[in-house]
């Protein structure tokens, strides 16, 4: 338990940097502290800051120490101020971080998430700092408390670490080898949710398609694995055909998947799932075959457009979404066409795309054929300037269509302008709308016609019809929360659905 100051119980912010996981880790963060009778800052300055931080780019030290030091005047200037770093940099510096920043008070990994608040207490009783770093996963994260923003949309983790050995990839060696939630925790965890008023759940995981290869082998599976794949199905399959057995549960979706490990069955179940939406986050990373095979991506350009052609065989309307790396050591202006080819084949709804960042302790980092920035640069440009053209004709497609939205809160920051609301179609593209003469909450589901597209985001001058939800209820209910109080709340940061670019990063790629 924290101890109070005089003014109240003590106050924490937490920043959170780089992708979905760590998103989700911050929730769980918020709910630890806040069971240990924390409560967030409401502007001025915290008590207590925590970073959780990210390791993929370059710049990730930088980043952090960077933040670090503008920390340190506020907390000289602050009596009983204390600050936490946490996440992936973490585990990767340990103690090195309070050597470089030793006003730093705790130092936590990726695998002792729950160890926060003792630490906390810890450091501030001993007055010195505490860095425990785990080599293994302590607690399942999901069995943590958890503060969620959103009570409509809620990020569910079904499984953490990764199996994986991509040379431009650190997360691996971080966040450790895979291991998987049974599916009656799952489920459970879902269900619990929904009756809270969520209607919209996104499976999560590192490399979440592999879902059931953390158990080993079948034969030594739970018997509720082994129950799920009968018939030969994939335990992911089958876990997407469950979720579509919960009463109430209108959108599920998932991120990231591999495509070494998007088989058949899955796409099946996608469509033959109803609340399963028709969005994909496909990571290709290059479309080189020399390229993929020097990142230890499986799987070559054929087979991911071979990918590509049965979703949307399976699901026409389906936006589907990727991560593509420009600049890999190595790779030549020839493997930089493949990868526009496949962009031009594939027709991607939107696309993060990075500049290649070495990133130490990587085996990409050590390569030859590291490309000039200048080289990098312009290739990246033209990426960005085809993948801007596609999207927008992608978008264009969607002109006169009806869509169901979710209403989200904090998706337009130009609605109070424009007298628009915001929120997100089921295949998850971004819709502004006419605010309807009738009160819409977040969570709240509008019928609207499409009468404009842009790249990044559509709009909808006609708003047809309102569909009150239960998770537009729970929102509202939210509203008149005591300031303060403590208790589980539910859904996602601040948008109730996967990160924006902005915010988060699909798990696993490179962003910072």
């Amino acid at each position: 338990m924290s101890a109070p100051t005089e003014s109240g119980p003590r106050t924490y912010e937490i920043r959170t940097y780089g992708c979905q996981m760590n998103v989700h880790d911050s929730e769980r963060l918020s709910g630890l502290l806040e069971d240990a009778g924390y409560v967030r800052a409401d502007g001025g300055e915290p008590d207590v800051v925590v970073f959780n931080t990210c390791a993929v780019r370059e710049n990730a030290d930088n980043r952090l120490y960077g933040n670090l030091g503008h920390l340190r005047p506020v907390k000289d200037g602050r009596p009983g101020m204390q600050i936490a770093v946490g996440g992936c940099l973490a585990q990767k510096d340990r103690d090195a971080i309070v050597r470089r920043a030793p006003w730093v008070d705790v130092v936590f990994g990726t695998h002792n998430l729950g160890a926060l608040p003792v630490l906390l207490e810890r450091s501030r009783v001993q007055e010195e700092a505490q860095v425990e770093i785990e080599e293994s996963l302590v607690t399942f994260p999901s069995t943590l408390p958890t503060r969620r923003e959103s009570p409509y949309a809620a990020w569910v983790s079904i499984s953490v670490g990764c199996n994986n050995t991509c040379t431009f990839c650190i997360v691996p060696s971080l966040r450790g080898k895979e291991k998987d939630r049974r599916p009656g925790e799952i489920l459970a965890e879902v269900e619990a949710l929904v009756a809270e008023g969520v209607i919209e759940v996104t499976l999560l995981g590192q490399n979440v398609n592999a879902y059931g290869s953390g158990f080993g082998s079948l034969a030594s599976a739970p018997d509720e694995v082994r129950a799920m794949t009968e018939g030969g199905q994939s335990a992911f399959a089958g876990l997407l055909r469950a979720c579509g057995g919960v009463e109430g549960l209108e959108r599920v979706r998932f991120t990231s998947p591999h495509p070494k490990d998007f088989t058949d069955d899955v796409i099946a179940a996608m469509a033959e799932t109803p609340n399963v939406v028709p969005s994909l986050h496909m990571p290709l990373q290059s479309g080189s075959d020399a390229v993929l095979k020097a990142m230890r991506r499986s799987y070559r350009q054929e087979r991911y457009l071979g990918i590509i052609e049965k979703v949307r065989a399976a699901m026409p309307d389906a936006a589907i979404t990727t991560d593509i790396i420009v600049g890999f050591p190595g790779e030549t202006e020839a493997d930089f066409e493949q990868t526009l080819h496949v962009v031009r084949e594939a027709r991607f709804a939107s696309a993060f795309t990075f500049q290649y960042s070495k990133r130490p302790g990587t085996p990409a980092a050590t390569m030859d054929g590291q490309i000039p920035k200048e080289v990098v640069q312009e290739r990246y440009e033209r990426l960005v300037a085809l993948q801007e053209e596609i999207s927008w004709a992608e978008n264009r497609k969607q002109l006169g269509r009806t869509l169901e939205v979710l209403v989200a809160e904090g998706e337009g920051r130009k609605d109070e302008a424009t007298r628009r609301l915001s929120g997100r179609a089921a295949d998850n593209r971004l819709v502004h709308f006419a605010a309807p003469d009738e009160d819409v909450r977040p969570g709240d589901m509008v019928t609207v016609e499409v009468t404009y597209a842009a790249p990044h985001h559509l709009v909808a001058d006609r708003t047809m019809s309102v569909r009150r939800t239960r998770a537009g209820d729970a929102w509202e209910a939210r509203q008149g929360r005591p300031e303060g109080a403590k208790g589980v709340a539910l859904g996602m940061p601040s948008i109730g659905r996967p990160a924006a670019p902005a915010q988060a990063a699909p798990s696993c790629s490179p962003r910072p």
